[in-house]
């Protein structure tokens, strides 16, 4: 090729390339003298690289004179080249192999891991409903008092705001002056346990019932006025009272005794789309045993409780309480559990479903805190041939779709290319600068 090149008007540039190839079409085992020796051809990767530009002339030491000896000295020269750089070539795809080897290595952690037998028995649990879940978690909540489904006797306390009226045939001018207290002044207020009326001296009326109330200041006024009917309802109460937070447009309703834990809610106008599971009822300063789903979505009255003052009410919002969908899904995000639990087949539909690149032979399910979770590992055709109930998540699971082999190769040689390229490129300006 260099007599050819010498004959060209245009200069002629040499370059070496190492090409690597044994193992696609590898020779015989044996050199057989007959014609028609077998080869049998691989599917395997080919490697080449080609180093910088060989100057012919100047390649060698011009102390060589001779032109055979110098011919032998530039082969010798090129084939050294050569060489070279299928050795970097080897120590490059080795270094690949290990990174490869490392990447796909398990890490050595003692996690539970289960099948879908043991997933449908869970989801039987969580069925059972709020208190199932949380015993699940690890939560202890007090039972409900047995006396929280009695109505009480209520009594007048301080602050209460009292209705009077008057019904006289013949004093219609008192009878317009107590509607007018109701109305304009805002009724009779318990101070220190009592009330003050016009032209009676204050009457005590704490711990009294209303009907007590009733016919005690009914018999004050008959010592002065015959034929007077008095009748007592409360306008309001600052201290019996339910407190509500969260998602109400109500912040207190009162309480009498007979109101029980449905009417407040009722009351309190909650958005049909509520956070039932994470609300709860507080009494004393501790929560009460009280399923807010199953009284509201399933009519259970064995949780509508008569209300008492000073109790709590916390609604919650449809966002707090979730689970993540991550992995090969089409639009991976948090799936919120208004109802405290979903079936793992509708929260694979709310993220998009599973394409291609996933793997439908490896749907993990992950319960419980990340330093010792319960892992359960599912399949496709769980999924399709199971009913929802028995496939249900609770709040705070993660469900990841595995990707399939052929995806994660891929990524992984698409990650590990421009490294391979950067790698390649500075030893190539590393060979041209080294000399």
């Amino acid at each position: 090729f260099r007599l050819i090149a010498e004959q060209c008007q245009h200069r002629t540039h040499f370059y070496p390339l190492t090409l690597d190839s044994y193992h696609l079409f590898p020779p015989p085992n044996s050199i057989e003298k007959d014609l028609g020796e077998k080869r049998h051809a691989h599917s395997t990767p080919v490697h080449l690289s080609f180093g910088k530009e060989i100057d012919m002339e100047n390649c060698i030491s011009s102390a060589i004179v001779d032109k055979k000896d110098r011919r032998k000295a530039r082969a010798e020269y090129i084939w050294n080249l050569v060489n070279e750089a299928y050795l970097s070539m080897r120590r490059l795809l080795c270094a690949t192999i290990l990174l490869l080897c490392i990447s796909c290595s398990r890490s050595c952690y003692n996690y539970d891991v289960m099948g879908a037998d043991e997933f449908v028995t869970d989801s039987y649990t969580i069925r059972q409903g709020k208190f199932s879940i949380l015993e699940m978690e690890g939560i202890e909540v007090q039972e409900v008092p047995s006396d929280a489904m009695d109505e009480y006797q209520d009594s007048i306390t301080e602050d209460d705001i009292l209705n009077i009226f008057v019904y006289h045939p013949k004093r219609k001018d008192m009878m317009d002056s107590f509607q007018f207290i109701n109305n304009a002044v805002g009724g009779f207020r318990v101070l220190n346990g009592q009330i003050d009326i016009p032209d009676i001296e204050s009457i005590e009326v704490a711990g009294l019932t209303l009907e007590e109330a009733r016919t005690k200041v009914q018999n004050r006024f008959r010592e002065q006025i015959q034929d007077i009917e008095i009748f007592i309802t409360y306008k309001d109460r600052l201290r019996r009272r339910v407190e509500l937070t969260g998602m109400v447009a109500q912040a207190s309703v009162p309480v009498n005794g007979k109101i029980r834990l449905y009417e407040v809610m009722a009351n309190a106008h909650i958005p049909f789309d509520a956070n039932l599971f994470m609300s709860y009822v507080i009494r004393d300063g501790c929560p009460l045993a009280v399923d807010l789903y199953k009284l509201i979505n399933e009519g259970d009255m064995c949780q509508n409780i008569v209300m008492r003052g000073g109790d709590k009410i916390f609604i919650a919002s449809k966002f707090d309480s979730s689970v993540m969908i991550m992995g090969e899904v089409n639009a991976p995000k948090p799936v919120h559990l208004p109802y405290g639990f979903m079936s793992l087949r509708e929260a694979i539909v709310h993220a998009g479903g599973i394409p291609f690149t996933g793997d439908k032979r490896h749907i993990q399910v992950i319960r419980g805190n990340l330093q010792s979770p319960k892992i359960y590992v599912l399949a496709w055709e769980h999924i399709i041939h199971l009913p929802n109930d028995s496939l249900l998540l609770m709040p705070g699971d993660t469900v990841y779709v595995s990707a399939t082999p052929i995806t994660e190769w891929n990524r992984f040689i698409s990650q590990l290319l421009p490294s391979a390229q950067a790698f390649q490129a500075g030893w190539g300006a590393y060979s041209i600068t080294g000399d």
